[in-house]
């Protein structure tokens, strides 16, 4: 049920002009065509993310910049026919899917790719276009000591979506 409900979210995803001032103001200056250039899906989905962690109290500036740029590499080229593919794929054969995937940017085979590892480019991403070290350690979900509970936060926030 939670799959479909994602499915049907995605086609129907709108950001009211309040909540992209919001995210405006949270972001780095350099990030915030980043933000803007994803998905209106995506870009719904990262608010999500973020009221979910406002709500549960996290109120840290990386960990709120993480949770909207967290899916920024998945961009245009990762259509709704792959993320469906990728899910079902990751549940099945998670090798297939690692074997499908190229990291060729031309190849019909790059958005398996993406999938994949989306967030490690979208941490790079991050990085490139101002964020901080600690955004991008967040965003791919290395991190140590206290910034584990903020990760675990960040990755429950995502997966309620």
């Amino acid at each position: 049920m939670h799959r479909i409900r994602q499915f049907f979210g995605h086609l129907s995803a709108r950001v009211s002009p309040l909540e992209a001032e919001l995210a405006r103001r949270m972001l780095p200056a350099g990030a915030r065509s980043l933000f803007e250039a994803m998905p209106v899906a995506d870009r719904r989905h990262a608010l999500d993310v973020v009221q979910r962690l406002l709500a549960s109290g996290h109120q840290e500036e990386d960990l709120l910049v993480a949770a909207l740029l967290h899916d920024a590499a998945k961009g245009h080229r990762l259509r709704l026919w792959h993320r469906v593919a990728g899910v079902l794929l990751s549940a099945a054969a998670p090798r297939l899917l690692d074997r499908l995937g190229s990291v060729d940017e031309n190849s019909w085979r790059y958005p398996f790719h993406l999938f994949r590892h989306h967030a490690e480019i979208s941490a790079r991403f991050a990085l490139s276009a101002g964020c901080s070290p600690r955004a991008a350690a967040l965003i791919r979900g290395e991190v140590s000591g206290k910034d584990r509970a903020l990760a675990a936060a960040l990755l429950s926030a995502d997966e309620a979506s």
